[in-house]
């Protein structure tokens, strides 16, 4: 039996994403998402994704270290996106506008994906578009996000992605959110490649953490706490019991309870044990040691008892973190559907042209570099 040849895949059809830029925006943040975008059309060898910086007005926009951006076009031009990210930083509360919720919600009603990096997740939650969509944010703003959009399930990780949203913490998790989206896209080779380029030792996960300063948290009222998680820090491989925990800082075992329930939210066994295993991870991730190894260096008497803490805390075996495989994740509630025509982009005003993406310049200033070209995409 012969069958008729099969048609050669068509490439995957360029990707749009503007950047929409906040008053006193991080600019680290704002390179960590659009580097690996630039990276990936040279490897490629071909335009993957484009982008184009936004703001209200289309005017220059103070980043938060006073360096002044000119963005490629207000966000009144109607561009084609696919995606649109929210650059955030300093005071997000102040930088944003009725006018940036409006025009967020207009992308929402034309499903496009949304994003937020460092505080750029207040703009979105602000517009009722991350309710019950889990969500990163830098740290500093975890506990004002919380009390302000308690409908968004903030995490403390360094970025998530649910469904159509994007969101990551700040810093230099963009890149981390940047490769795994890439990586989605255009397979892992890519995002490897990529990582190489940037001399970047391993690509973050979703699971990955940021650490949240306890005082950060607690503040300066119970120093007795401080003391006692300082003391589990210090003593990982060899924990020290409840009872010697309580009698060190001068409390009674139930008080030590009742403090980690009051403040952590949880035992202060629990909490233990989450910090043995998250330097149980970073070991596996960072290291080549033996799981032996590591279950003995974060205190765990037997490998079998360390693997099964380990899988139910982290979602997969330790063997399954090292070769890299994904976690098993939890379904979350989908949100209330949102309905509704944006009427305004039926009014026929007369727009600027639209603005050309400097990933177009970018990619033929790149023809003469040994990489160009040199990973082959699975589309």
């Amino acid at each position: 039996m012969t069958f008729p040849p099969q048609a050669p895949k068509k490439p995957a059809a360029t990707q749009a994403i503007g950047f929409l830029l906040l008053e006193n925006f991080t600019l680290f943040s704002l390179a960590s998402a659009i580097e690996p975008l630039r990276m990936a059309n040279q490897l490629a060898g071909r335009e993957l994704y484009r982008w184009f910086t936004l703001s209200l007005d289309g005017e220059p926009i103070s980043a938060s270290d006073g360096l002044k951006v000119t963005p490629d076009a207000a966000i009144t031009v109607p561009l084609a996106l696919d995606m649109v990210v929210v650059c955030g930083g300093v005071g997000p509360a102040r930088a944003v506008q009725r006018e940036h919720v409006t025009w967020l919600q207009g992308q929402a009603r034309l499903s496009r994906r949304l994003g937020g990096i460092c505080t750029g997740s207040w703009a979105l939650a602000k517009a009722g578009l991350l309710d019950g969509y889990e969500t990163s944010v830098h740290w500093e703003c975890l506990a004002a996000m919380r009390e302000s959009f308690p409908r968004a399930l903030l995490t403390t990780r360094l970025f998530s992605i649910d469904r159509e949203r994007a969101t990551a913490s700040g810093g230099t998790a963009p890149l981390d959110m940047m490769l795994t989206l890439i990586g989605r896209d255009h397979g892992r080779e890519l995002a490897a490649g990529i990582s190489e380029m940037f001399i970047c030792d391993r690509v973050r996960g979703e699971q990955d953490q940021q650490r949240v300063p306890l005082k950060h948290i607690l503040g300066t009222t119970q120093p007795k706490l401080l003391e006692i998680v300082a003391l589990m820090e210090s003593n990982l491989e060899e924990p020290i019991g409840l009872e010697e925990l309580a009698a060190y800082v001068g409390v009674s075992r139930r008080q030590l309870e009742r403090l980690f329930q009051k403040y952590l939210l949880c035992s202060p066994s629990r909490y233990y044990l989450k910090l043995r295993l998250t330097r149980a991870r970073q070991l596996l991730k960072q290291t080549s040691i033996s799981i032996i190894e590591v279950a003995s260096a974060c205190g765990f008497v037997s490998t079998p008892h360390f693997s099964k803490c380990y899988r139910e805390f982290f979602g997969q075996p330790p063997r399954d973190e090292r070769l890299g495989a994904s976690p098993v994740r939890l379904p979350i509630p989908a949100p209330c559907d949102q309905v509704g025509a944006n009427l305004e982009l039926l009014s026929f005003e007369v727009y600027p042209a639209e603005p050309v993406s400097t990933a177009v310049k970018a990619l033929d200033q790149a023809r003469g570099e040994p990489t160009y070209a040199s990973v082959l995409l699975r589309s």
